[in-house]
């Protein structure tokens, strides 16, 4: 159980609102899947998030991140310790020129849509990707050709001391699905963009392209934590599966999507355990089909 003495802390600071205990975090991630979190806190501004980290050092609690719970599994018995959700709360976006100054927890789409407005080129690629900047970020997010590194200009993070960081983008450590933030346990807060002055309709044109093919491909109207795998060098994760001969195979409410194979969508009902036993299926049987070992893209978080 969560410590009262550091719930009390945080009501000096927070709303009602932004303190959830025993928060189901299928409520909260884009599978729908997991169990519920000791504590669920959802900080407004860079301050309250130094604050929360300052005190949940000096508590000694385990602490985790989620931003829009894309690209991730939470496994069914929960999260110990603190979880810090940058969700609405944490979202504006600002334009100055051809820069934009993010919060953590705006979401890809509307981010894609202000540079858009804005007549600023170089978001396209993340139109359709189901999570926010701070995720985007921490992950190196990429689609279509894109990747976020293409755009961030300087990222500010709250230590695990409450230090408010800054970063610049050859400090960031972006690469494959991978970025600094993985590794120093630090939590992303505001992330600035720099963008390209373009013509609003070549680039409402290329989200609508983006669109239109991820519409067609992948499996939108299932929940899902999105692309399952890693793209192993040489090969595309969905190609080797299809040719596994595994779209539609199911482990319980998991199920290897029929309409792109890189996905494990949740059909309906579905535990963390199905999709962690589908996962170790998809990648036995491309093992042996194949010789390629699949790595899961999928963070796994939580206890079983």
């Amino acid at each position: 159980m969560i410590n009262e003495h550091f719930i009390g802390a945080c009501r000096e600071f927070l709303q009602p609102k932004q303190i959830l205990l025993q928060a189901p975090m299928s409520e909260h991630t884009t599978f729908k899947i997991g169990g519920p979190a000791d504590c669920l806190l959802q900080p407004a501004s860079l301050e309250e998030t130094r604050k929360i980290l300052q005190l949940v050092k000096e508590y000694d609690l385990p602490l985790t991140f989620v931003g829009n719970g894309s690209n991730m599994l939470v496994r069914d018995k929960g999260i110990r310790g603190v979880v810090v959700n940058f969700a609405a709360a944490i979202s504006s976006i600002r334009v100055t020129g051809n820069q934009m100054t993010v919060g953590a927890g705006a979401l890809l789409k509307n981010v894609a849509e202000a540079a858009a407005q804005h007549s600023l080129a170089g978001m396209e690629f993340a139109c359709g990707i189901p999570g926010s900047i701070g995720g985007a970020v921490f992950m190196n997010a990429g689609a279509y050709g894109g990747e976020i590194k293409n755009v961030v200009k300087s990222v500010r993070a709250v230590t695990r001391d409450g230090e408010i960081k800054s970063y610049r983008l050859d400090e960031l450590e972006l690469g494959y699905r991978h970025s600094i933030f993985q590794t120093n346990g630090e939590a992303i807060v505001e992330v600035e963009l720099e963008l390209t002055p373009g013509k609003e309709a070549d680039i409402r044109a290329g989200i609508a392209d983006f669109t239109s093919r991820r519409e067609a491909k992948q499996p939108l109207e299932m929940p899902s934590a999105g692309s399952t795998f890693k793209r192993p060098e040489g090969y595309f994760a969905g190609t080797l599966i299809d040719q596994t001969g595994l779209k539609g195979l199911s482990v319980g409410g998991a199920q290897v999507s029929t309409k792109h194979a890189g996905f494990v969508v949740n059909k309906g009902g579905a535990t963390a355990a199905d999709v962690v036993n589908l996962i170790h299926e998809v990648q036995k049987r491309v093992k042996a089909a194949h010789g390629v070992e699949l790595q899961p893209e999928v963070r796994m978080i939580g206890e079983k």
